[in-house]
């Protein structure tokens, strides 16, 4: 194994004493009209050739069930640390040498009975050592799934390479191969489902809205899963698209890999697209629910339902996950609505730039030409004044109360950004309006009119 060579086969001596005796032990049964089944030869054989294989194999089983085991029970399994590989590259190697040791000394009508007969007992034992693996995946299934996984790829190869050298044994190893598959396919459901569990069992959210570390933790999940995209693929296939959200999946209608079913392929890659976007998408609908609940204020939650969308969007984008992900439409409805929140607390500074007044100064025209604020002004009524400074004094204290709100919070460098543009496209014009219109209100003495309109678009800028 250690050095990629091949298994070793019997001595050409060997192979032609032993088929020299199985000859003769022919004639002998033919002559005595014995009942069907193995003759004593090859039963002879399978004995003693299947006790040098299971031999053989031990150490390679009692070596993938020590290396499963787990010194830190948080730890996620690490790929290729596990000896099953070793173990499916002894069982092909010894099964494949041993056929052809096999085709040598025995009739053609005989090869495939005296191979599955001399290698039933390793078999049995590797039956054995999947159950085993496979309840300690199902004890640690969300941080050894990935072992699952590993464990239905190697072995499933293993399988199809042995039926096109053989053409046999891959119902048996499939077979042995069930509880780990299905243990395996179990998970899928079961991570989703824990999104929820985990979102739901949160204590507190952090109040300055930033992004959570389950987040981070649920996208490390999925970009773990691409590297495991052949089995985890074969397992979808199997549940049938949106089959992971089914309370019941049930087994497999058939344990039997094919080369196809582990091909990635476009239906593949649709399916974990499907399968990973109804992950985010959780992960996102709870969280969102969860702030709803636990944090006080529209522009609170949706300052932290951006921040989450913000991590998921990064983690997609510099990963294996960006190439295989089409969830770019509905991110893009998650972030529209935290957006709507957090834009919800800025209504109240813009109702201050909404005035009912009738000024007698005309309007600006349509051709762009200045309004004449001196002369708006000098048209209202002491009323009118008395409420448009009003109006301003309050909008100061608002917009002067929602810059520092803004900048109390924790956001990601991209929510930022989006968030500051957002705040000074809707803001800005509003402003610009009414200062124009009404500026003179104070004569440039700064009491009531505290930004000119180069001082409110640097402030604006300066919230992205």
């Amino acid at each position: 194994l250690t050095t990629k060579q091949d298994f070793p086969r019997l001595h050409p001596k060997t192979i032609s004493q032993l088929r020299t005796i199985n000859q003769h032990v022919a004639g002998y049964a033919s002559q005595v009209s014995q009942p069907g089944g193995l003759l004593p030869s090859a039963r002879a054989y399978a004995t003693e050739r299947g006790q040098y294989i299971t031999l053989s194999l031990s150490n390679l089983a009692t070596a993938t069930m020590s290396t499963a085991r787990k010194v830190n029970a948080d730890a996620v399994y690490k790929q290729g640390s596990n000896g099953i590989t070793l173990y499916a590259q002894g069982l092909q190697g010894m099964y494949t040498a041993e056929y052809d040791s096999i085709t040598n000394v025995f009739t053609r009508e005989e090869w495939g009975a005296v191979l599955q007969a001399t290698c039933q007992d390793s078999l049995g034992a590797f039956g054995k050592t999947m159950q085993k693996l496979a309840s300690h995946v199902q004890e640690n299934l969300l941080t050894d799934c990935y072992l699952a996984y590993e464990i239905v790829d190697v072995v499933s190869k293993a399988s199809l390479e042995l039926e096109s050298r053989t053409g046999e044994l891959k119902h048996a190893i499939s077979d042995a191969l069930k509880p780990v598959r299905e243990t395996a396919k179990s998970s899928l459901p079961t991570l989703l489902n824990d999104v929820r569990t985990k979102v739901q069992q949160m204590p507190t959210l952090p109040q300055d809205g930033s992004g959570v570390p389950l987040t981070s933790d649920i996208m490390t999940r999925l970009q773990l899963m691409t590297s495991y995209l052949p089995p985890v693929c074969s397992l979808l296939r199997s549940l049938g698209d949106g089959g992971w959200s089914a309370p019941n999946t049930g087994s497999s209608t058939s344990s039997l890999p094919t080369m196809k079913s582990f091909d990635v392929g476009a239906d593949g890659k649709d399916l974990f697209s499907h399968y990973a976007t109804d992950t985010i998408d959780a992960l996102l609908t709870n969280l969102d629910s969860r702030a709803k609940a636990m944090l006080r204020g529209r522009s609170l939650q949706g300052v932290f339902l951006a921040n989450n969308i913000s991590i998921v969007e990064r983690m997609i984008g510099t990963s294996e996950l960006g190439s295989l992900l089409s969830s770019a439409q509905k991110l893009e409805q998650w972030r529209k609505a935290s957006t709507r929140a957090y834009m919800d607390a800025w209504k109240e500074p813009s109702t201050h730039l909404l005035d009912q007044i009738t000024a007698k100064a005309p309007r600006p025209t349509s051709t762009g030409q200045a309004v004449d604020s001196a002369a708006v002004v000098k048209s209202l009524s002491s009323k009118d004044k008395d409420n448009i400074k009003e109006k301003f004094r309050n909008f100061n204290t608002s917009f002067d109360e929602m810059v520092q709100r803004h900048k109390s919070y924790k956001m990601e460098a991209e929510v930022r950004r989006q968030l500051g543009k957002e705040v000074q496209s809707f803001m800005e014009p509003l402003y610009t309006r009414f200062f124009d219109r009404y500026h003179e209100i104070d004569k440039g003495k700064g009491k009531y009119v505290k930004y000119s309109k180069a001082e409110m678009s640097s402030v604006l800028s300066s919230l992205a």
